[in-house]
């Protein structure tokens, strides 16, 4: 990571893990660029609400401002609970539940070729050690960062320093942070936490077992 602390791009969604990789970075690094991409999923309204409250309330001088582009997927996912076809995975669903094909994949690409166009070596995503998709693992990221590189024609790396950790470990790391304005739920009721689906289970179990208070609003407790 050192080696790219002087100008990186992140992948923001809004959720805990990857605004706590953009605030830690943006401590360390001269020039941190979060990228938001939309892909016409049913949570992007509330999402960018919160993360823009959330980078505003940062207020560090290497974040600069917010990059949102657009990638759309739903002709391809079709009727399916991401677009609001299908009732969304709850709170007793498996991680693979909330699979979405190629996710890391189309993100990173636009994101690389943002980097490439402004000279930042790299991007880094906030993806965790429980994430059981081929699209997160480390040597995903080691070779879809070549084959970017090459097609790009400029070194572009793709970072996962969280890999490593429980989504428990980054929120003791990070309780510092505005954590109540990072946003992860699949079905929102206006701008809160639906309250009920598998993220916001997973969040609320994370904050309950790394004994931080979780203030985030939800519409069912």
């Amino acid at each position: 990571m050192r080696a790219f602390m002087k100008n990186v791009c992140v992948l923001v969604s809004g959720g805990l893990d990857s605004c706590v990789l953009v605030a830690e970075l943006a401590k360390e690094a001269q020039v941190v660029w979060p990228i938001y991409i939309r892909q016409g999923l049913r949570w992007e309204v509330t999402e960018l609400f919160w993360l823009k409250k959330y980078l505003k309330a940062l207020r560090l001088r290497s974040l600069q401002p917010l990059k949102i582009f657009h990638e759309p997927m739903a002709e391809l996912y079709g009727k399916h609970w991401s677009t609001g076809g299908k009732v969304v995975p709850g709170p007793r669903t498996p991680d693979e539940a909330v699979f979405l094909p190629g996710r890391n994949m189309v993100l990173s690409l636009k994101a690389a070729v943002f980097a490439a166009m402004n000279g930042v070596p790299a991007i880094a995503l906030g993806s965790l050690n429980h994430n059981p998709f081929p699209d997160a693992s480390f040597e995903f990221f080691k070779r879809w960062g070549k084959v970017l590189s090459i097609g790009l024609g400029k070194r572009v790396s793709i970072l996962a320093p969280y890999r490593g950790l429980s989504k428990i470990d980054v929120i003791r790391r990070a309780a510092r942070f505005p954590l109540h304005l990072s946003f992860s739920c699949l079905a929102p009721r206006g701008t809160k936490h639906c309250g009920r689906c598998n993220k916001c289970a997973e969040r609320r179990s994370a904050f309950l077992k790394a004994g931080v208070a979780d203030k985030t609003a939800y519409a069912q407790r």
